[in-house]
């Protein structure tokens, strides 16, 4: 376990997967993120790589040979990602491919994750550098998991996700049978910048949206008014989730998506990947704002 703390807030992450696993208010000793109830959803917020969701039977297909990866990839719960470096408001950690993941993703590649502490903000920078020589093929995003209620005497019905821009956007509907994006698509907003949460929402899994205008999200609270901004304007797609009987809400900048039911299961083609050149590098950041009224 790694800690960054200023006078204003502390954070830890676990070196296993390099995961964000707490976020607290040091004056009142306020926690932000969810506690991974193993009995409920164990995690904190894992980093997706090199794939986000599910693929159609946990395998995908490069250069017409099949290769098989678990959902959202292996960064998450890996014991083979090392601490690069820390400073007095910083820690990066590191993996770079090996023989294992080789079978797994071949591609060679060095992923660095870099958490910053400025003041009552947190930013998660990611840096993909293909060390191959040949083009390589990702998706990369991040999975935090927020205490909700934040306060006792809170009900999750308290809540509301509220956007930047109003918006109209539809969430595509998730197979919950093999996890796949099915082809139907439901309303979610009307005109409006506001989700109200409730224990139903995520009930058919997550809420994905492709096309929001919002690059920012605040968790607010009816009674204690806004308590956290993730900002997210890197990536293009924002998954929501939680399960229905977790105190928390999930908010997912990803770049990448699971697969559709109708995939053709080749790498190149699907949804969202990002291709990188040898030798060349991919960054991608969003940031995690605390609101000073709940840091006193």
């Amino acid at each position: 376990m790694y800690s960054l703390e200023n006078n204003i807030l502390k954070i830890d992450i676990k070196k296993t997967g390099a995961e964000l696993c707490g976020i607290t208010g040091l004056k009142n000793n306020t926690a932000f993120m969810w506690h991974a109830d193993p009995d409920i959803w164990g995690s904190y917020a894992p980093n997706l790589f090199p794939i986000i969701g599910a693929l159609k039977d946990d395998t995908y297909v490069f250069q017409g040979k099949p290769y098989t990866l678990p959902k959202h990839g292996f960064i998450r719960n890996n014991d083979d990602v090392t601490l690069l470096e820390q400073t007095k408001n910083s820690i990066t950690f590191k993996l770079v491919s090996n023989n294992d993941l080789i079978k797994k993703y071949p591609f060679k590649f060095e992923f660095l994750i870099t958490y910053t502490l400025t003041d009552n903000t947190i930013e998660v920078k990611h840096s993909i550098k293909n060390l191959d020589d040949t083009t390589m093929y990702f998706s990369v995003g991040g999975h935090p998991a927020f205490k909700c209620p934040v306060y006792q005497n809170e009900n999750y019905e308290d809540y509301t996700l509220e956007f930047e821009h109003p918006e109209n956007s539809k969430t595509h509907l998730i197979n919950m049978a093999n996890g796949l994006i099915s082809s139907n698509t439901e309303q979610v907003f009307f005109n409006s910048n506001s989700i109200t949460l409730n224990r139903d929402i995520f009930k058919r899994d997550a809420l994905i949206f492709k096309d929001l205008k919002s690059k920012k999200v605040t968790l607010k609270s009816a009674n204690h008014g806004p308590i956290l901004t993730v900002s997210y304007h890197d990536f293009d797609y924002l998954g929501l989730w939680a399960k229905p009987n977790g105190d928390y809400v999930c908010i997912e900048p990803w770049l990448g998506i699971a697969d559709s039911e109708d995939t053709n299961q080749n790498l190149i083609e699907k949804e969202g990947i990002i291709s990188l050149a040898p030798n060349k590098s991919y960054q991608a950041t969003y940031s995690i704002e605390i609101h000073n009224s709940h840091l006193v």
